[in-house]
């Protein structure tokens, strides 16, 4: 049950850890573990977005499987539906990077539709809005076709599938995007052969940019970074906020190992009449916030009244993810060797910690 429709169930399935809007059943990142990582991002093509429930891109979240696994649900059922927790729809299609411990790809899609790229070098970077050219590694079969029978692309020249599928006349946010992604490339570009968990987490909280947004309407969520080494021998590391605006909140280690400890403190609270799941949906408001969030909030307001206590507070927090960076660089470099128990308990001690702060 994904969070509009049923979908055949997988064979087998992997642990996975997810950051996710509470409402729903996907995820708008998050990484299982063998180390595949996915994220994604809205866009507006000129395939018409679709009310119709169907698959949400946060339900579509290996690197090269789960581009297959993706593209072949997305042309079986289609995307569509509100992803948005308000009565009046907010409907977009989706685009994706993918990775795992040895290739990249980005995957665009519109309505049915999708192109994908294989990223070999480098860094990359998606930012609401379509961002393949011509360098398509993938693409669905009909791709062109469709495009020719729109009149979208005469058939003549190289194909560009951000050229042929993006509308003309943006929405307002779509152009914002433009600035962002931008940003996003040029802030990787001066970074290029030396970057590092920092530097993302950097980008990240990067304001001036607009990549990191604390405005009521469209907050940045929550964050995630991942150092997937390519030694299958080491341990992935995924570093996640699970709270609001990464400027003032914490990145926080996570491990896949067995036995690992329940974190109750960023788990939303479930609700018997959840109005995302009755008919008509979002006809009623839940506060969704987890304990983390609800301390994390109080601490902003705190930030917000007394900057002097805010700024320690701050600095407080930026130690406590120091640690936790400098216990994966050492735990990566073969300095230092946990027990798979404390290792189990990463995630969990370092929510503790944060909420102590607060």
């Amino acid at each position: 049950q994904c969070t509009y429709l049923e979908i055949e169930q997988a064979e087998r399935t992997h642990a996975v850890v997810l950051s996710r809007p509470a409402w729903l059943w996907g995820a708008e990142m998050g990484a299982n573990e063998h180390g595949v990582c996915v994220g994604n991002e809205g866009v507006w093509t000129h395939e018409p977005v679709g009310e119709d429930e169907a698959l949400l891109g946060m339900d579509l979240v290996s690197a090269r499987e789960a581009l297959e696994v993706i593209t072949e649900l997305l042309e079986r059922y289609g995307q569509g539906g509100s992803c948005k927790e308000e009565p009046v729809p907010f409907v977009y299609h989706n685009t994706f990077l993918l990775a795992d411990r040895t290739e990249a790809w980005v995957l665009e899609t519109a309505g049915r539709y999708w192109a994908a790229q294989q990223i070999r070098e480098g860094s990359r970077n998606i930012s609401n809005q379509l961002s393949i050219g011509r360098e398509i590694t993938a693409e669905h079969a009909g791709l062109r076709q469709r495009a020719r029978r729109q009149g979208w692309w005469s058939g003549d020249g190289e194909f560009s599938f951000a050229e042929v599928f993006s509308l003309p006349r943006q929405p307002a946010r779509m152009e914002a995007a433009k600035a962002r992604f931008r940003a996003g490339k040029e802030l990787l570009r001066q970074h290029a052969g030396r970057i590092t968990a920092e530097t993302f987490m950097a980008i990240l909280r990067d304001k001036d940019s607009g990549i990191c947004v604390d405005s009521e309407g469209f907050r940045t969520a929550g964050s995630m970074v991942s150092v997937l080494p390519r030694d299958p021998a080491l341990p992935c590391v995924h570093f996640f906020t699970a709270t609001p605006d990464p400027s003032r909140s914490v990145f926080k280690p996570f491990i896949f190992v067995a036995n690992i400890k329940p974190v109750p403190q960023v788990r939303s609270p479930t609700f018997r009449n959840d109005p995302a799941k009755q008919i008509p949906r979002f006809q009623s408001t839940v506060d969704r916030r987890h304990e983390l969030y609800r301390r994390h909030q109080a601490a902003l307001e705190l930030m917000e009244k007394d900057q002097e206590r805010g700024q320690k507070l701050l600095e407080t927090l930026r130690d406590l993810e120091k640690q936790g960076l400098e216990g994966m660089n050492a735990l990566l470099e073969g300095r230092v060797a946990h027990p798979p128990e404390e290792l189990a308990d990463l995630f969990f001690d370092c929510v503790e910690a944060e909420m102590k702060f607060y």
